[in-house]
């Protein structure tokens, strides 16, 4: 899946740095899945084929894309990426969840760093997330970063993490930045807008030990 930034037992997060891991059987494939946790009241869990609708419902409004990369998804495709995130080796995107109410979208890809031959494969991961309109100012894009944070960290066993935005997209800086990552990089008229052109960008990143000293 392409991400932008604008999967049962349960176990509220009290420090950030808690561990759980959920087997699950897709088929004739085993994988594990990071989900569900609880931070700050939201349910971080796998995708339903019933929260599908509700998706495809929202993710194309204008003030969902207004900050993402991919303006307009099919709502087939869209159906079909979520459909396979249970059975990916390297996707474990995830619903927000309160009072039974899908809030948000937390999107966590497991990628290979930069380096010369030799390099160990699978040790980065980008995340990012949509949160549902009409839920915007109640914490819940905090709550899905430290959660995508915790289950790349704590579950995943990745050592770097990253994330991206439009340096315009000011809510989700800050969400970047209050859950300790750091600004790694800010791009100049780097990155075409199709309302304001070519503007500004901003990428973060944090280190598994940087966010082990975080969680102290």
């Amino acid at each position: 899946m392409v991400r932008g930034l604008t999967c049962c037992r349960e176990r509220v997060i009290e420090n950030p740095w808690l561990e759980m891991t959920v087997p699950c059987e897709a088929g004739e494939m085993t994988c594990v899945s990071p989900w569900p946790k609880t931070v700050a009241g939201v349910l971080l869990r796998d995708p339903r084929e019933a929260d599908l609708d509700v998706m495809v419902s929202f993710r194309n409004l204008p003030s969902v894309n207004r900050w993402m990369l991919r303006t307009y998804v099919d709502p087939d495709r869209l159906r079909a990426e979520w459909l396979a995130v249970p059975t990916s080796e390297t996707e474990f995107s995830c619903v927000g969840d309160v009072n039974h109410q899908l809030v948000g979208l937390g999107f966590l890809d497991v990628t290979d760093g930069v380096g010369q031959p030799g390099m160990p494969r699978g040790t980065e991961a980008r995340i990012g997330y949509i949160v549902r309109p009409g839920y915007e100012g109640q914490g819940i894009a905090t709550a899905l970063a430290q959660g995508l944070l915790v289950a790349a960290f704590a579950d995943l066993g990745v050592r770097r993490v990253t994330a991206g935005c439009y340096a315009d997209n000011v809510a989700s800086a800050r969400v970047l930045e209050k859950i300790g990552m750091r600004r790694e990089q800010h791009d100049i008229r780097g990155s075409w807008h199709a309302e304001l052109g070519w503007i500004d960008g901003y990428d973060y990143a944090l280190l598994a030990d940087e966010w082990r000293g975080l969680a102290a």
